[in-house]
């Protein structure tokens, strides 16, 4: 099953070329905040964690032009769990891990499926059977795993396959996300961090306690999967990325399940990293140079190729560990911006998630992310459900009708 997220599932490539330079956000937003008032911007939900923006500077890590290349992956790893290797987002991340020489544990619910998705003689690929929604069954997968020491969760989410309708995916999100038990996300994703949480720590120096930690659980969620919990004026106030349809619609609570097991996962004990990318479009150019925020306020597209291309290199990036973060791209026009060659120094400026993201910080991601969103009238919260950015700037009716009025076939039974 997919894991993707928001505004549109029929987007087509933006040839408009974005000649700006683009990093993390970060670097740009501590600028922005230590000019603004302290004054909240919008009200703070209970649960919302707030810091002083002077932490930004208060301990500059050290960086020099001269980086040290990593060791292979595959000296860094023993195995690889994958949650969802038979969607089309986890597909690609086993096929990068397996070109990598890294062994694999793909955890599925159709072993058929599998075996026609990938090469069952390939001695680095075991192919379980696993219900995800069982605990139990979860944790002995990964004990038995032959070695199994850090896991990439990709199931659930939303797809923009064009051979599906709205209703098969969202059908088949719900069906895949629960079962009599309740969410798979809420019970299998923890339940690999509990299974490795007493595992030797991994680092880039094999396990030396002087290292940083390398994150044990990758977890792909979405972008926006904190919107429909935002006080009203929260909302009012970053409307550009509260009012996009998958929001807006929420289809069976989806976006809550993604944020509850997120944190279940912050909460079970074991070194972890969340990224939630944009809306996944296997149109938009690969390649491309990601942009990573937080405050969960991104609106945007990157390609499904890419999304699996950091998800892998997180594994091998201490500087991603113990950070929530959010994930578009500029398209890659004429080779101007091709992604870094280390997501280390983009990462290394993000704040960790013990620590929190502040309402400016917030809000200064926001004014700064809303300038690269696709299209020219750049108005998220404007889209119809099904409707493309392309489709807006043309003032043409998305797939689905009008906004407000979108005819999505979702039809909730007892």
């Amino acid at each position: 099953m997919e894991v993707g997220t928001h505004q549109q599932y029929n987007a087509e490539q933006d040839n408009n070329k974005m000649m700006i330079r683009p990093t993390t956000i970060a670097a740009l937003v501590a600028l922005i905040t230590l000019s603004s008032t302290t004054t909240s911007a919008f009200q703070t939900t209970s649960n919302t964690r707030i810091i002083s923006t002077t932490t930004l500077f208060s301990t500059p890590p050290e960086r020099t032009t001269d980086q040290p290349s990593k060791p292979p992956l595959s000296t860094l790893v023993k195995r690889v769990a994958v949650a969802g290797a038979t969607g089309r987002t986890g597909k690609l991340v086993v096929q990068q891990l397996l070109s990598q020489n890294v062994p694999v544990l793909a955890l599925v619910r159709d072993t058929d499926k599998a075996m026609s998705a990938f090469d069952p003689t390939n001695e680095l690929l075991t192919i379980r059977k696993t219900d995800l929604g069982s605990k139990d069954d979860v944790i002995t997968a990964i004990q038995e795993g032959e070695g199994v020491d850090c896991a990439m969760w990709c199931a659930t989410g939303f797809s923009d396959a064009p051979d599906q309708s709205i209703w098969d995916k969202v059908s088949a999100i719900f069906g895949f996300a629960t079962n009599s038990q309740g969410s798979i996300d809420a019970v299998g994703l923890p339940a690999l961090g509990e299974a490795l949480a007493k595992s030797p720590k991994r680092t880039l120096a094999n396990g030396s306690d002087k290292s940083a930690p390398l994150p044990k659980v990758v977890m792909l969620s979405s972008a926006g999967v904190t919107r429909p919990d935002w006080t009203d004026e929260k909302k009012s106030a970053l409307e550009g990325c509260a009012g996009i349809p998958i929001v807006r619609l929420n289809p069976f609570g989806i976006l809550g399940v993604k944020k509850q097991s997120e944190e279940e996962l912050r909460n079970c004990g074991t070194e972890y990293t969340i990224f939630r990318p944009g809306g996944l479009n296997d149109k938009w150019p690969k390649n491309s140079r990601p942009i990573f925020s937080q405050g969960d306020v991104a609106v945007g597209r990157i390609n499904r190729e890419d999304v699996a291309t950091i998800l892998v290199d997180l594994l091998s990036t201490p500087e991603a560990t113990g950070k929530t973060f959010e994930g578009v791209s500029i398209a890659n026009s004429d080779g101007y911006y091709p992604p870094a060659e280390s997501l280390s120094v983009a990462l290394d400026r993000l704040i960790l998630d013990k620590d929190g993201v502040s309402e400016d910080v917030a809000l200064a991601t926001y004014a700064i992310m809303q300038q690269l969103l696709p299209g020219e009238k750049q108005a998220a919260a404007e889209l119809a459900m099904g409707q493309t950015y392309e489709q807006l700037d043309k003032e043409e009716i998305g797939r689905l009708g009008a906004r407000g009025t979108e005819e999505a076939p979702i039809v909730m039974t007892a």
